[in-house]
């Protein structure tokens, strides 16, 4: 079968990063993508994901799917986010192999790596420390997920890879107050901030803290980069026990400098503070990029065009909840 014919199963689809993925394959022309909703197929119920993988023949599955949050939702339901998406992760890898799906990307996170990682911090770390206590259960399960993809590869064959992206953004984050990450947090602050005219906006942590951030398009793009290479191409520059690779950009910012540059880009004027008595997270995390780019690909998006491309999607989704605000809530 020709590759752009091929049936792809978006699991996620609906979530920042697995929108993205599904533009980026219609622009490359693939048309036989499959979606469910979650009202549609309960990922972390069994039953539901081999039945879904028994009728509809995929041939290949990009598992986006996962429960994500900031600080506050980690720290708030660690039992959730430990149990669902291990659920999810288990059912999808295991059916997908039962019904015969030989190429699966498996999309982590890395927080998967030690809390006081050597900096930028290489795909050989992981497992070398402890793990940041604020989102480690959301990390075991990504690592967990990591693992079953080699251990599927190991014993029966299959070709599952694994991405591990830096912090994300961009159209079809998640801009809940409390539940949300940095950025769609800093956007909807400061936002509501310029509005309201509040003359100081008051951001968690000292503001020391170093992060990266990816455009989430770019992240899509690496993904379907990934997924395409040659089975010997990937294969030479992982190791069947190591087989994860990072994507990010290479560069990374304090909190109190990107918040000045968020602030900036949503026209907010006023004093920007840090309230410290509120946890930082890990003091730094920026992801050793070679492997990737060893294998031909880098970002495109610089973050000040990232953050108005976010800023603009933001707005649109708060126009859309204005016009139809039953059917945003339901």
């Amino acid at each position: 079968m020709n590759s752009i014919q091929e049936r792809i199963f978006v699991a996620g689809h609906r979530g920042l990063v697995g929108s993205a993925i599904v533009r980026t394959l219609h622009a490359q022309g693939h048309t036989n993508i499959v979606t469910r909703s979650h009202a549609e197929l309960e990922l972390t119920d069994q039953a539901q994901v081999r039945e879904f993988f028994r009728k509809e023949h995929i041939d290949q599955v990009y598992l986006a799917a996962a429960r994500v949050g900031g600080i506050h939702a980690n720290n708030t339901y660690p039992a959730e986010f430990i149990y669902d998406n291990m659920m999810v992760q288990a059912n999808v890898v295991n059916e997908a192999w039962k019904s015969g799906v030989r190429k699966l990307l498996f999309l982590g996170s890395s927080c998967i790596y030690p809390r006081l990682a050597q900096q930028p911090i290489r795909e050989e770390y992981l497992m070398n420390g402890s793990l940041e206590p604020t989102n480690e259960p959301y990390a075991m399960a990504k690592i967990a997920g990591i693992k079953l993809c080699e251990s599927y590869n190991r014993q029966y064959g299959t070709d599952y890879r694994s991405v591990m992206p830096t912090n994300l953004y961009g159209p079809g984050d998640n801009y809940h107050p409390t539940n949300s990450h940095v950025i769609p947090a800093l956007l909807r602050r400061f936002h509501e901030a310029r509005l309201a005219e509040d003359a100081e906006v008051l951001i968690w942590g000292s503001g020391k803290a170093m992060r990266e951030f990816l455009y989430v398009d770019d992240m899509a793009r690496a993904s379907v980069h990934v997924m395409q290479l040659a089975p010997e191409e990937y294969r030479a520059r992982t190791d069947p026990m190591q087989s994860h690779i990072n994507v990010g950009t290479g560069e990374d910012i304090s909190i109190a400098s990107l918040a000045r540059l968020v602030g900036d880009t949503v026209g907010y004027e006023g004093r920007i503070g840090f309230d410290t008595s509120k946890p930082d997270g890990t003091p730094r995390k920026l992801l050793d990029i070679s492997r990737l780019k060893s294998l031909g690909w880098s970002a495109a998006t610089p973050l000040e065009q990232g953050l108005r491309q976010a800023y603009a999607a933001f707005l649109e989704t708060e126009h859309a909840r204005a016009r139809t605000p039953a059917l945003l809530d339901a």
